[in-house]
């Protein structure tokens, strides 16, 4: 008691995890025009909708100084005409994959919504194309998200080397693979660090950069990343070659302190282009 009030990192931490559940796709419903729609209005938040409807969007609207000083059925009255006139965004598509086990989408297929740590229990002995028809996913050389990472952006990928890129030894295994749930293209923000654990010269970014080194970074490694929005990817080489590694807001709390947090084929910090990952 008597202790003042600190918003701290673990806080926003547990925030975004609050805001990212609800506008998930565990959460929201898809809109069926068959079953009707119904607009909830909430002024306070002690008000609770029928737990037999599920959320297919959200919208809100802060009240102006004006605003807070109507009654409370004048208050709700216009929470009903801004439901009515206003366009929420629609619910996130569901994140799909389609693998085949032959190049060029030939052979054996099957399509997945939710993450598979091990294909070869579908049947599998690889993937060798596939095509990624919504969300943001990241491919594992090895079963159980061991080995190299691949990130998997909306596309297609025909053969191994479609995903791989120019890495540093010839692979063509992808065993198992995930979403990434925080990717998110508009709002990205990372701080990365000359050294681990957060220490030596700090830098902060928003967009990408083919090459670290052009932007100002004084050499060609990084210690540790610290990751406030968004999914990133970061790469060996300049040009967005070499070893992968991804790094997310809502894995690790955001913080990467040390390259051996980085994923299980790291192995130095040597790091020269990063980029957002795209939803």
């Amino acid at each position: 008691m008597g202790q003042p009030w600190k918003w701290s990192h673990g806080h926003k931490v547990a925030f975004r995890e609050v805001k990212k559940q609800l506008v998930s796709f565990q959460m929201l419903a898809h809109c069926d025009p068959s079953q009707g729609v119904v607009l909830t209005c909430i002024v306070f938040a002690h008000q609770r909708p029928c737990r037999e409807e599920s959320p297919i969007a959200y919208a809100f609207q802060i009240l102006t100084d004006a605003e807070r000083k109507y009654t409370q059925i004048e208050q709700e009255v216009l929470a009903v005409i801004f439901g009515v006139t206003s366009r929420p965004s629609p619910s996130p598509a569901l994140p799909q994959i389609i693998v085949w086990d032959e190049e060029f989408f030939q052979g054996r297929r099957h399509e997945f919504t939710a993450e598979c740590h091990n294909v070869m229990e579908s049947g599998f002995e690889t993937v060798r194309s596939m095509k990624v028809e919504s969300g943001a996913w990241v491919g594992y050389e090895h079963t159980n998200y061991q080995g190299q990472q691949f990130v998997l952006e909306r596309g297609q990928y025909p053969h191994w080397e479609s995903w791989s890129g120019s890495n540093s030894y010839h692979v063509e295994r992808l065993t198992s693979f995930r979403t990434i749930a925080c990717a998110n293209h508009c709002e990205c923000r990372m701080s990365m660090f000359e050294r681990e654990n957060f220490l030596g010269r700090k830098g902060e970014l928003t967009d990408d950069y083919p090459s670290l080194q052009a932007m100002g970074w004084c050499n060609n490694e990084v210690g540790s990343f610290r990751i406030h929005s968004g999914a990133w990817v970061c790469y060996q080489y300049p040009g967005y070659r070499g070893y992968q590694f991804i790094m997310e807001c809502d894995r690790h709390g955001g913080e990467y302190k040390h390259w051996r947090e980085w994923g299980s084929h790291a192995q130095t910090f040597q790091i020269q282009s990063i980029r957002r990952i795209q939803q």
